[in-house]
């Protein structure tokens, strides 16, 4: 006698009547393979692959980092003497002690004195004890206080009590031959920074009351570093 009934597989049923057949209960291979089917990951890089990759970021860096470095060196350094020019500024208006701050240009060097009377003295600041030096790959050029050009030896730069300092121009050249100048304007006292070279002053006409502000107060001292006094690098003012 056959039925309706139906037989459960795994994941399907089959139609089964009675007596049972020894095909009845036949299943589809698939429906009892538990096996999971393979998955294709992406394939990675080969050792091979990865040192080529490696060489040529090498070689990039080979190229790019010196010429970051020096460039960096330069402005940095621009960035310090901006630093210390506004610091000997507000010191001596602070103070009210006049500020002498000398650059050798041959040794590339740089140090700031006190003006006491007519005596020049090292400062109390123990950062300025002993003068500070100038990366190696960066130079000072060339330094002139108005129309006064200098481009070896020893140059002052004079800041007085009353907030004023000498209109100075000074250019850096790091290893590359690349050129930073910085300008103080006599009038204004604002610093510029280039890097390229700055036009000549005009010659404007400054009123008697301002002359008498700029001009630097009577002094004497060889402007050098004291005696037993050994330069450190340059620092942050």
């Amino acid at each position: 006698m056959g039925t309706g009934c139906r037989a459960s597989g795994i994941g399907h049923s089959v139609p089964w009547r009675w007596p049972l057949s020894p095909h009845a209960l036949r299943l589809e291979p698939d429906a009892l393979s538990l096996t999971p089917h393979p998955v294709h990951a992406s394939a990675g890089f080969t050792l091979f692959e990865m040192l080529i990759a490696l060489f040529l970021i090498g070689g990039m860096l080979a190229i790019v980092i010196p010429r970051v470095s020096f460039e960096e060196d330069l402005r940095s350094t621009g960035r310090k003497m901006v630093g210390v020019l506004r610091t000997f500024q507000g010191m001596a208006a602070t103070e009210q002690k006049p500020i002498r701050l000398y650059l050798d240009l041959d040794q590339g060097i740089y140090w700031m004195m006190v003006v006491d009377g007519k005596e020049e003295r090292l400062p109390l600041d123990p950062g300025w004890k002993t003068p500070r030096i100038l990366p190696e790959s960066v130079r000072l050029t060339e330094i002139s206080i108005g129309q006064d050009k200098r481009m070896t030896g020893r140059v002052g730069v004079s800041f007085f009590t009353n907030g004023r300092m000498e209109p100075v121009t000074m250019y850096l050249m790091d290893g590359k031959n690349n050129l930073l100048g910085l300008q103080v304007d006599a009038l204004t006292g604002v610093i510029r920074v280039s890097d390229e070279r700055f036009d000549l002053p005009l010659n404007r006409i400054i009123p008697d009351r301002v002359k008498v502000l700029l001009k630097a107060s009577p002094q004497t001292g060889a402007g050098g570093p004291a005696r037993g006094l050994t330069p450190v690098s340059s620092g942050t003012p």
